[in-house]
């Protein structure tokens, strides 16, 4: 839901470099909060300290300002770290709005924040609705980015693509799939790996839609298929260069490698994902996950996802601000593993904001693996983060102050694009009309 003050005021650009000096525009949405007279704008940076108490720290600078002829009030400043800022627009002693902007450290200029989900199914496994319409009802609740990944097939995530081949959409759809393989039940994902790792033998992909390379890769190339028995003898091999510790289950292990290295050869990303789901008890043993994470074979891990209980994602969640402490560092990810996105409370309860110049499959990956995500945790009704302190700060002010404002852009699409899978004859035309809309959205809130 927008805040009352966005409702009434547009303040741009929202995001910026920071220890330079910006231009920053305010603009009354309406006649009933038109500017009129003589305004002072105060701002003051968030990690600052107080200045109302200890005026020394200096914490407050302020802009006296009538508003231009075209109604909007303008003032620069130089904002100074990586934070957000307090805008106050202040009128005979009152403040009248509270507004905020952000500044970044030069890292993080040149890449927009892009909410998605990594990890979620449909009817071509065990989920409820088709390819298509789960893409399009996520785009209505304002993800950017998704990935069909059902179990033990690809093909879904490319009917899903196929679906929108035709028409103008600002909506990164990947390829993607759940990797199950024999004698392995430790939960992977392939996030926009160019080919399947579940086709590369027998199995359902193979019974569903037969051995073709169009429907086990994204552009036609894909390794030659194996027998299980072929993929067996791999692993044995791969296992026996391992070193793998007594206690530990080697074949389990080994093939987790063996699934986390051929994403890596197909260009995706390799989620290692809850390994705290509970069914009845922990997924896989706990002596497996910490030799999993202490060894580091995946890309990134799936630290919120799936569940509304608090265990799995409060569970997840410690672990990873556990290992951070002992050092370990890997990227981070959530996502919903949801299996319907209409009438489920399950269905948006976690998602990922990567900072990445561009939305596309390469520019998410590579974001990912660079570190650069925040999770987000849907489940009450505050949202929560989990990540790097910068990236929770920055994340909570976006989606405080810039995401409410996407997703009603974003909405329309989405609805569109389930009008033109279910054959509405206007939705292809309208779609092509409303594109561009995301670009020139984050070209005014982002000054990069």
């Amino acid at each position: 839901m927008i805040k009352l003050a966005l409702t009434n005021y547009d303040i741009f650009p929202k995001v910026f470099p920071c220890d330079e000096e910006i231009e920053i525009t305010i603009k009354p949405l309406g006649a009933h909060v038109a500017f009129s007279g003589e305004y002072t704008v105060e701002v003051r940076a968030l990690t600052e300290g107080n200045s109302q108490r200890y005026p020394e720290r200096n914490n407050l600078v302020p802009y006296t300002r009538t508003p231009d002829k075209d109604g909007c009030i303008r003032f620069s400043h130089t904002f100074k770290g990586e934070q957000e800022h307090y805008v106050d627009i202040v009128k005979d002693g009152k403040r009248i709005v509270r507004l905020s902007v952000y500044s970044l450290l030069p890292d993080l200029v040149g890449r927009y924040p892009f909410r998605g989900d990594l990890h979620m199914h449909t009817f071509r496994s065990d989920g409820r609705q088709a390819p298509a319409i789960v893409a399009a009802e996520y785009r209505k609740n304002g993800y950017d980015f998704l990935a069909i990944t059902d179990h033990d097939v690809y093909y879904g995530s490319l009917e899903a693509i196929n679906a929108f081949k035709d028409v103008p959409i600002e909506y990164n759809l990947v390829p993607g799939e759940e990797v199950h393989l024999e004698g392995n039940d430790v939960h992977i994902v392939n996030f926009g790996g160019k080919y399947s790792v579940n086709a590369l033998m027998p199995g359902d992909q193979h019974i569903d839609v037969g051995p073709g390379k169009e429907f086990r890769s994204l552009d036609g190339e894909c390794p030659e298929i194996i027998s299980v028995e072929e993929y067996k003898r791999q692993v044995n091999k791969l296992a026996e260069t391992l070193n793998i510790p007594d206690g530990i289950e080697k074949f389990t292990y080994a093939s987790c490698v063996w699934i986390f290295n051929h994403i890596k050869a197909a260009e995706g990303l390799g989620i290692f994902c809850h390994p705290y789901w509970l069914q009845n008890v922990f997924q896989v043993p706990e002596t497996l996950t910490e030799y999993i994470i202490e060894t580091q074979p995946f890309d990134a891990f799936e630290v919120l996802g799936g569940e509304a209980y608090y265990e799995q994602n409060g569970f997840q969640a410690a672990r990873y601000y556990d290992d951070r402490i002992k050092g370990r560092h890997y990227p981070i990810v959530g996502s919903t593993d949801s299996h319907s996105c209409v009438h489920n409370d399950e269905g948006f309860v976690a998602s990922t904001i990567v900072f990445s110049p561009e939305n596309t499959r390469e520019g998410i990956i590579s974001s990912v693996k660079g570190f650069y995500s925040v999770a987000v945790d849907s489940i009450s009704k505050e949202l929560r983060l989990v990540g790097e302190t910068r990236f929770v700060r920055y994340g909570c002010f976006l989606l405080r102050e810039f995401f409410p404002l996407h997703d009603e852009l974003v909405f329309e699409e989405g609805r569109l694009m389930k009008d033109y899978v279910c054959g509405d004859e206007d939705a292809a035309r309208l779609l092509a009309a409303i594109n561009g809309r995301m670009k020139k959205q984050r070209e005014k809130y982002f000054k990069f």
